[in-house]
């Protein structure tokens, strides 16, 4: 949903694939969101040789639907190990089912990415709407969900282990797997969850 976090993961993500592949690339689908988006860090991915795929230069900033072309083509070279961050919401996974006829053919994961302290996703009823919602628009099935329950710098060990414990049981209603808990990276929490530690690329303006 919209403001889970799934840019600080699908930038961090990225950045770990890199550690093991010559090939990377990190697609920017966002076109929901005006605000944080993967386009915002492209000089740093790219200097990491992590291919960014987003709209022209001169559209980068700008608030339209853009999917560049070579998108596609990204998405089906079995050389690259690629990351797709698509928009929050059902819009967002409209996106990502425009872009089915390439994706139903390769080896692909979709991660659900859950924050708890957002707004309709705090109880397992409305993650379960919302999971049911967006797999229905994006026309695919989810196969893991993440917990990604954080309230900015002032999360506490309490708030994601409050998160983990939301998101296993919605994972025992849905029958999805929950693949692991992500936090920041300055963040000591051991849970029932394997851990994925991030370094924090979106940055509060105050």
């Amino acid at each position: 949903m919209f403001g889970s976090g799934k840019t600080e993961l699908s930038i961090n993500t990225a950045i770990t694939l890199r550690k093991s592949s010559s090939k990377v690339a990190l697609i920017d689908i966002d076109i929901i969101s005006p605000y944080f988006r993967s386009r915002d860090e492209k000089l740093f991915l790219e200097n990491m040789n992590i291919k960014v795929i987003t709209a022209p230069e001169r559209y980068m900033h700008a608030d339209l639907p853009i999917i560049p072309p070579e998108v596609g083509g990204y998405i089906s070279n079995k050389e690259f190990l690629t990351v797709i961050d698509a928009g929050g919401n059902e819009d967002g996974a409209i996106v990502l089912g425009s872009l089915n006829h390439f994706l139903e053919n390769v080896d692909k994961k979709i991660l659900f990415v859950i924050n708890v302290f957002r707004p309709f996703s705090s109880t397992e009823e409305e993650i379960v709407r919302n999971i049911d919602k967006i797999s229905r628009a994006a026309r695919s099935k989810i196969d893991y969900l993440v917990n990604n329950s954080n309230i900015g710098p002032e999360t506490t060990t309490d708030d994601i282990k409050t998160g983990e414990e939301i998101v296993l049981k919605v994972s025992k209603m849905t029958g999805i797997p929950a693949v692991f808990t992500s936090i920041d990276e300055n963040i000591d929490y051991k849970g029932k969850l394997p851990i994925f530690r991030m370094k924090r690329f979106m940055k509060n303006s105050w």
